[in-house]
């Protein structure tokens, strides 16, 4: 390139750029910087691909409509649905391995992850059908509890927003069993394993031999969206579409979050 401008672009030992070569950097920068976006929004185009990450019961339930609308505009979408635990969802989407994922959400996104909170679902106790309790604030005068507490994995963001709150009533009550799902929950409370901390979730918590208490002046959950970077068109119409779908069933719970216009290409 030197040989072809006639000019001295950079020095060799140390390295550093010339004037000219700062303005010949200056000038091209933009261009190879936008490449990545722009190599997105052409694969985009030429084969559309939508990798997403969330609960068995998300997945089962709730996509299927939020993918079938995204299909309309794009037939030839290519669907990459992956199950999981929360802290996996957000060590894919930094590795690359999914493009969005369906989480709760408790605390701050970490660095360049993006964010839109969907809904707030309320935290109920489960507990075996035939139990005589009728309200859970019955339980907190006892600030020990010794019945077996079933929830999900104490990383979880349900179960520290669970915790957090009973320490502010000073009660103790630590988990004994650990499951992997919400649904898994109501199982082990149905089988007799012990009382429950769950989301609200008809799908989730309904069983023949489970009721569900109000956890009155317990935080509810928020949950929502998470992606990395600058999210690519496609993946900005996914993040609209699953906002729509919530918004449509579950109107009470729904949170009105905004996404950020997207940012203009140099």
């Amino acid at each position: 390139m030197e040989a072809d401008l006639g000019t001295r672009l950079f020095e060799r030992s140390p390295f550093r750029l010339t004037p000219a070569g700062r303005k010949l950097f200056a000038h091209i920068e933009p261009f190879f910087a936008g490449l990545p976006a722009l190599a997105g929004q052409l694969r985009d185009e030429e084969r559309p691909e939508l990798r997403l990450g969330a609960s068995e019961l998300v997945l089962r339930l709730h996509i299927p409509t939020v993918t079938r609308r995204l299909r309309e505009r794009h037939p030839r979408l290519q669907l990459s649905l992956r199950s999981g635990y929360q802290v996996q969802f957000e060590t894919w989407l930094r590795d690359g391995l999914i493009d969005l994922a369906v989480v709760p959400i408790d605390q701050k996104p970490g660095a360049r992850l993006g964010q839109l909170r969907l809904t707030r679902v309320p935290l109920v106790l489960l507990v075996p059908k035939k139990c005589a309790l009728k309200q859970a604030a019955d339980l907190w005068k006892q600030k020990k509890l010794r019945e077996p507490l079933v929830s999900l994995p104490a990383a979880s963001s349900v179960t520290r927003s669970f915790q957090r709150d009973l320490r502010k009533l000073g009660v103790t009550w630590p988990q004994a069993v650990e499951a992997t799902s919400m649904e898994m929950v109501t199982s082990y409370v149905a089988n007799g394993e012990g009382w429950g901390v769950n989301l609200a979730i008809p799908e989730a918590i309904e069983h023949p031999e489970v009721r569900a208490l109000p956890l009155s002046g317990f935080a509810p959950m928020e949950i929502g969206l998470r992606w990395n970077g600058e999210p690519s068109p496609l993946l900005r119409e996914a993040i609209l579409a699953l906002q729509q779908y919530t918004r449509e069933t579950w109107p009470e719970w729904a949170i009105d979050d905004t996404l950020p216009p997207a940012k203009k290409r140099r």
